[in-house]
């Protein structure tokens, strides 16, 4: 018996290999579907959350700082142990956000087994903007010249009719 197989292929889509800092390879990849279109305003998404995340903890931690300190119950003070949870806090939706974008453990791979800190933050934002957005609007630019061009033949056979 024949099966009938449909086989997709994997046109227009960004792979990035991850290595570690001395080239070795991690065998963990990012994936990016350059066709999707909605992959520019899931990135928009996540500079707006981000942008949101961060000033939610600023604001948290102007909160936390008014507040009159008390003794912790262990070596840290209640303002302290609030300032970090809240930090803490920060950084999970940070993650959750990334991923968003990046995909499923995107930001775990990219981290490849250190914690996310100020710093990570940076390199993750780096690595966007270096390795993805510009594949991105490269897309983009082709994908706005098609429609421009296929439309602008309909419309001059249009001009032709009238005429």
């Amino acid at each position: 018996m024949i099966d009938n197989v449909i086989k997709l292929n994997k046109r227009d889509t960004l792979k990035l290999d991850i290595q570690t800092e001395d080239g070795k390879d991690t065998g963990e990849y990012l994936e990016f579907d350059l066709t999707n279109i909605e992959l520019p305003l899931i990135y928009q998404e996540l500079i707006e959350k981000d942008r949101k995340n961060k000033e939610y903890l600023k604001n948290s931690l102007m909160i936390i700082d008014r507040r009159e300190d008390v003794k912790g119950k262990k070596l840290l003070s209640k303002n302290e142990e609030d300032k970090l949870r809240a930090i803490r806090s920060f950084f999970n939706k940070e993650i959750e956000i990334y991923n968003m974008f990046l995909g499923e453990r995107g930001v775990q791979k990219l981290l490849n087994g250190r914690p996310l800190t100020w710093y990570t933050l940076d390199e993750l934002d780096k690595i966007i903007e270096e390795q993805i957005v510009p594949h991105l609007d490269l897309k983009m630019e082709n994908i706005q010249n098609k429609i421009k061009e296929k439309y602008q033949q309909a419309l001059d056979k249009s001009k032709e009719v009238l005429k």
